[in-house]
């Protein structure tokens, strides 16, 4: 397919077709009658992390709620049914989703597979709400997977990587619909950091921080708060030494902040709130790449403080970073895996040689503290050096095995990042 490429543009696809299901039986031959085939969500993977020599399906028809159990809260969707459309269906029948990623526009099958994971101390990543999932295994038949039934592998297919499937299905678990607001506030020092990170992240529902490292301060500090958070008083000038904004901002310097999601302490559903971007809109910056690290949340601010040492370099590639926590997991493949996290990301401008040649650099710096990459961004972190970030990749190996063991929905990312056995 001539000019075939993900949303950024900055990858182009290898397949050479791409097929657009109507049912879970039509993807079901297609998986069947394929010899190599992968799932393509909504494009915003920046690596060939869903490529594919053979065949993609996408599965952007295949986009219902299947069934809300509101005495058990779950909700059972069809795997590619994004974000923003579920968060509206669930606040219209009382409930919402724990936590939500910047952008409301990605798959819920994308999200999960990757680990793509929202912000807040108290909340797992969006893979961490799965209760069930079916897929399609590589001979065409539906198989299950639930968190009652860990014996079949349920904890290694949540974060499956696209290897061992096309979902078809997804239950999560839901909450109560609630309410959020937000706030920014500017400059933010990072030395403030040393002694009050805890403070700082523990203070809302969720915070995130964002800098252009063209200073030892961040620029700006998302504030989302739930009712049951500490209210901010009236009178309150500061959070932590950084100022109120007195108007709405975009979190790369100069952008318009209409796209952005509503701030000035307004109230609103939470699926409105916790992405930074509104559905309506082009998602984030447009024209950009992405890349991002996890380390330990014990290990945060010297990670940071590592980062700002490469600040002359980073500053003129980037648009943004943002900084982010995010709480343990037990999902084998997970940048959280066992270990509370916080999340390093780059937004950065389409200069995509300058870039590659940063990122040794970045990494480099954040070696001392086991920084895992984001699955679905850029990263040069050679294989080894990723593959022994996982102690349960041995067992991911022999799950992947047994649902393709003919390599289907193998392709060359995870020929080099998973191995083979």
């Amino acid at each position: 397919m001539e000019n075939h490429r993900n949303w950024a543009g900055n990858y182009k696809y290898s397949a050479a077709e791409l097929l657009v299901p109507e049912s879970v039986e039509q993807a079901q031959e297609m998986v069947a009658r394929s010899s190599r085939i992968k799932v393509l969500g909504t494009r915003h993977s920046f690596n060939g992390i869903a490529d594919t020599t053979g065949t993609q399906v996408s599965l952007q028809r295949l986009n219902r709620v299947i069934a809300l159990d509101p005495a058990n809260r779950t909700v059972t969707v069809e795997g590619g049914i994004r974000y923003g459309e579920l968060g509206r269906y669930l606040h219209d029948h009382g409930f919402a989703l724990h936590n939500l990623a910047s952008l409301p526009h990605i798959t819920v099958a994308g999200a999960i597979a990757t680990a793509t994971h929202g912000s807040g101390d108290r909340h797992g990543n969006l893979a961490t709400a799965v209760r069930a999932l079916e897929i399609i295994r590589a001979d065409g038949e539906r198989v299950a997977f639930s968190r009652e039934r860990p014996e079949d592998g349920f904890v290694g297919a949540v974060v499956g990587l696209g290897g061992l499937g096309v979902v078809t299905s997804v239950t999560l678990e839901i909450v109560p619909a609630f309410e959020v607001s937000q706030r920014v506030y500017d400059r933010l020092p990072l030395a403030q950091l040393q002694n009050s990170f805890d403070d700082v992240f523990s203070g809302a529902y969720s915070v995130s921080l964002f800098t252009d490292w063209r200073s030892d301060a961040f620029n700006q500090v998302w504030v989302k708060r739930s009712a049951g958070d500490r209210a901010p008083d009236p009178a309150e000038s500061a959070y932590y030494g950084a100022a109120p904004a007195n108007a709405k901002r975009h979190p790369v310097p100069g952008h318009d902040a209409a796209p952005c999601s509503e701030q000035l302490g307004v109230p609103g559903p939470s699926y409105e709130r916790l992405p930074h971007f509104r559905m309506d809109f082009t998602p984030s910056a447009g024209d950009e790449l992405q890349s991002e690290y996890f380390v330990p949340r014990r290990h945060a601010y010297e990670a940071l403080r590592a980062i700002d040492r490469l600040r002359a370099r980073i500053a003129p590639l980037l648009h943004i970073s943002e900084v982010r926590t995010i709480s343990a997991d037990k999902l084998w493949m997970s940048p959280c895996y066992l270990q509370d996290a916080v999340g390093i990301h780059f937004t950065w401008k389409p200069e995509g040689e300058a870039v590659r040649q940063t990122l040794p650099s970045i990494e480099e710096q954040l070696a001392p503290f086991q920084a895992r990459p984001h699955w679905a961004k850029l990263f040069t972190m050679p294989p080894e050096r990723v593959q022994s970030l996982y102690e349960k990749l041995p067992d991911f190996r022999q799950l992947l095995l047994r649902c393709d063991p003919q390599g289907k929905f193998r392709n060359a990312f995870l020929d080099e990042y998973i191995g083979r056995e």
